[in-house]
């Protein structure tokens, strides 16, 4: 059985505008699903955030979901969901490893996302990580990704213009029809 073990939680960001996350989750133990989906939708609300929520086949298409998602649609950040408990082969590694480096590429290419994927060795420790009223992990994903959202918007406001970009938005070359005459 897994041992809960005391240790420090930020404390959950304020935004002066609201927040919308995209909950990914593959609920292949429906059951634990379930019980992470609960957490992570408590932890937004608490912080005045709204949600949505989208199911996918299993954990290796989570990270695939939320890219198409952060593409093409309008969502401040992500909140990964499912379960990988360890089997008999090898497909265990290849879905944990796998789906754990998309979701950091796509948090290093600017996308905030909360990972709670879990990845155990049976039952008993999902069950224990997964319920909303036990280690919530659930709820820890979607303050992670809340964190991120607010970095984002304390660091992503306008740049300064750097190096040789041209003043506005617009790029006229030599010669065009703007009244500038070339030699």
């Amino acid at each position: 059985m897994a041992q809960a073990e005391t240790h420090y939680t930020l404390p959950l960001p304020s935004f002066d505008k609201p927040v919308k996350l995209l909950i990914v989750v593959a609920p292949y133990y429906k059951d634990i699903a379930d019980e992470l989906v609960a957490g992570a939708k408590a932890e937004i609300e608490k912080a005045g955030g709204e949600w949505e929520l989208v199911e996918v086949p299993g954990a290796l298409e989570v990270p695939t979901a939320i890219r198409i998602a952060y593409r093409q649609a309008n969502f401040d950040g992500f909140v990964a969901l499912g379960c990988v408990i360890r089997g008999e082969t090898t497909h265990y590694d290849t879905v944990c490893n796998d789906s754990s480096r998309a979701l950091q590429l796509l948090g290093l290419d600017g996308a905030c996302i909360g990972n709670g994927i879990l990845t155990v060795e049976n039952r008993e420790q999902a069950v224990a990580r997964a319920e909303a009223a036990g280690q919530n992990k659930g709820g820890g994903a979607a303050a992670a990704a809340l964190h991120l959202i607010a970095l984002t918007r304390k660091y992503g406001g306008a740049k300064e213009e750097i190096g040789f970009k041209p003043p506005r938005d617009e790029i006229l070359l030599a010669g065009e029809p703007d009244g500038s005459k070339t030699a």
